[in-house]
C-alpha cells in the first residue's frame, strides 16, 4: 500500500492504461506541456508524445467530437474538461454522437470513450466554474456517469472507465484533489456500476457521492457519538445507480436521506428518490429526505458560497429528525 494524493492516482491510471494498451490516448486543453490544469496528465507528454497526448485549442465541440471520432476508428480517448463546466460546450457531441452512435449504427460502432475533469462548487470559483453537471447528463442514453471520492476509486474507476467499450462521464471533484490515502499496489480496477457502503448501520441509510461523502463522514461521526447508527453509501455510478445495494440497506434500516451537492430541482437527489419511491416505498417508515445545494448560480462570496450547500450541521439535523419521527 503507498499513499497517494487523488490527483496523482488519477494520473498513475492513465499512465499505466496508456503503457498497457496503445490505443488510449489523451486530449484536451493544456494536457500536453502544461500538464492539466491540476496536473492530472503532468509528464505523459514527455513519455509519450504528442500523437497520445493532445493539446487542443480551445474549442470543446470540436475536440470532443474529434474524440468521437477517435473511438469509432478503435483508440480509447480521454478528453479532459479544463473545467468540467466548459463542457456543456461540447454537449451535442456528448449526447448526440457519444451516447447514441452505437445504437444508432446497430451496433457496428463502440465509443470506448472517457471525459473526465474537474467539477463541484470549490472555493470561490464562481457560477461558471461550480458547476455541477451530472444532473445535466443524466438523461442522456447511452452513457456512464461515475463520481469519484477517494484516491483508491479514482484510480480503480479510471482504468474501469478506460477499458469500457461504452463512453464513460467522469466526474472530479475539484476540491478532493489533494486527498490522500494508501491504495492498493498492482492493476485492480473497481466497478462502475456498483455503490460503497462505508460504514454499517442500523437507523437510516445515507446516500451520497463526490465531496459530499466527506461532509457525511463529519456528520456521521457526531451522530455516532449522539446514538444514531448511521448506514453511510457512496453511490459512485450515477448511471445506472445501484438499486441492489441501496434496497438491501432500505429493507434494513427503513429510513433514508440523499446528501448531494446538486441542485434540488431535476438533481441527482430528485431521480433516486423516484425509484427508492417505485421499489423499495413498502419498505419505508417515513418519506425520503433530500438535502441538496440551493437552486441559485453559485455565490463568489465564500460565505455566501457555504450557504448554497449542504453542511454537516444540517445532515446532522436531518437524521436525527428522521431517526425521532420528526420528517
Amino acid at each position: 500500500m503507498a499513499e497517494t494524493l487523488l490527483f496523482n492516482a488519477l494520473r498513475e491510471a492513465i499512465d499505466e492504461e496508456m503503457a498497457r494498451d496503445p490505443h488510449v490516448c489523451v486530449m484536451g486543453e493544456d494536457v500536453g506541456h502544461y500538464g492539466g490544469s491540476y496536473k492530472v496528465t503532468k509528464d505523459l507528454f514527455e513519455k509519450y508524445g504528442e500523437l497520445r497526448v493532445l493539446d487542443t485549442p480551445i474549442a470543446e465541440n470540436s475536440f470532443t467530437g474529434m474524440a468521437v471520432g477517435a473511438a469509432m476508428t478503435g483508440l480509447r480517448p480521454i478528453v479532459e474538461g479544463m473545467n468540467m463546466g466548459f463542457l456543456l460546450l461540447a454537449f451535442n457531441q456528448i449526447s448526440n454522437n457519444m451516447g447514441m452512435l452505437r445504437y444508432t449504427s446497430g451496433g457496428n460502432y463502440t465509443i470506448p470513450a472517457v471525459v473526465r475533469g474537474p467539477g463541484g462548487v470549490g472555493r470561490q470559483l464562481g457560477a461558471e466554474h461550480s458547476q455541477r453537471l451530472e444532473a445535466y447528463f443524466h438523461a442522456v442514453p447511452g452513457i456512464k456517469i461515475v463520481a469519484v471520492s477517494t484516491p483508491t476509486n479514482a484510480k480503480g474507476l479510471m482504468k474501469a472507465a478506460i477499458r469500457d467499450n461504452n463512453p464513460v462521464l467522469f466526474f472530479e471533484h475539484v476540491l478532493l484533489y489533494n486527498l490522500s490515502e494508501e491504495i492498493p499496489e498492482g492493476d485492480y480496477i473497481c466497478a462502475l456500476d456498483q455503490a460503497e457502503v462505508v460504514r454499517e448501520g442500523k437507523d437510516v441509510t445515507m446516500l451520497t457521492y463526490s465531496r459530499m461523502r466527506h461532509h457525511c463522514l463529519k456528520a456521521v461521526e457526531q451522530l455516532e457519538a449522539e446514538g444514531v447508527d448511521v448506514e453511510l453509501i457512496d453511490l459512485i455510478s450515477l448511471k445506472p445507480f445501484d438499486m441492489e445495494t441501496i434496497a438491501r440497506s432500505i429493507r434494513k434500516t427503513h429510513k433514508v436521506v440523499v446528501v448531494e451537492e446538486c441542485m434540488k430541482t431535476g438533481g441527482i437527489g430528485a431521480e433516486l428518490i423516484a425509484l427508492i419511491t417505485e421499489h423499495c416505498f413498502d419498505d419505508l417508515d417515513a418519506r425520503p429526505v433530500r438535502l441538496s445545494s440551493q437552486d441559485i448560480p453559485t455565490p463568489y462570496n465564500g460565505n455566501l458560497e457555504n450557504l448554497t450547500i449542504i453542511q454537516p450541521h444540517q445532515i446532522v439535523a436531518a437524521a436525527h429528525d428522521l431517526k425521532a419521527g420528526r420528517r
